[in-house]
């Protein structure tokens, strides 16, 4: 046990948990940031592609309300004032002209594929928009992953810093270096599990 705690104490050993713990302390900071970063980029684009959609979910709400309009228009008025019909018919959109001719004359137009032609945009864009809030909610996992692993590190970094503050022949010293051995090793597995993200 005596030889055990002696070589923690090891000026040898110290030295090298102090480097491996300062080094992979730095890492698990810059990829923490770099995480951070994607994150964030991954985030504004997912806003922006919610944001466009939105608009062209009210520009859609706004043609088919429109051609609603156009179309209930055209059909009072054919009848009895063709030019009045005549000049709804020419605000068609070349949606509800398909669905008029897809459908009839008499019968209502508005249908599954002119709604689904209408927003296919805006569904679209949110869909983008939800991919990239998944994928910033994957690096945000990353970097909370690195955080932990940062956190490790430092607690194995101060607890070698405690070991080489003792006397070589104390316990303290070979204890405190123990502890800095464990940290490294409990950090590497919480690193080796960090998820990699497929950009």
């Amino acid at each position: 046990m005596k030889k055990f705690v002696s070589f923690l104490g090891n000026e040898v050993v110290l030295g090298l948990l102090i480097a491996l713990l300062s080094v992979l302390t730095a890492v698990a900071s810059y990829q923490g940031a770099l995480a951070d970063g994607a994150q964030n980029d991954f985030e504004i684009q997912g806003m922006k592609s919610l944001n466009d959609g939105n608009v062209l979910y009210l520009e859609s709400n706004q043609i088919w309300i429109q051609d609603d309009g156009n179309y209930d228009n055209w059909y009072i008025n054919q009848d009895i004032s063709p030019d009045i019909a005549a000049y709804y018919e020419g605000n068609f959109t070349e949606l509800l002209a398909g669905a008029i001719e897809r459908n009839g004359a008499d019968e209502y137009p508005i249908d599954d594929e002119y709604v689904n032609e209408l927003y296919a945009d805006a569904y679209e864009l949110f869909d983008e928009s939800d991919a990239s809030f998944q994928t910033a909610n994957d690096w945000n996992g990353r970097g909370d992953q690195l955080q932990l692993v940062l956190t490790i590190m430092a607690i194995g970094l101060a607890f070698a810093a405690w070991a080489s503050l003792n006397k070589e022949e104390s316990n303290l010293r070979g204890f405190f270096s123990l502890l800095a051995i464990v940290s490294l090793i409990i950090g590497l597995i919480v690193y080796l599990s960090v998820p990699v993200i497929a950009s």
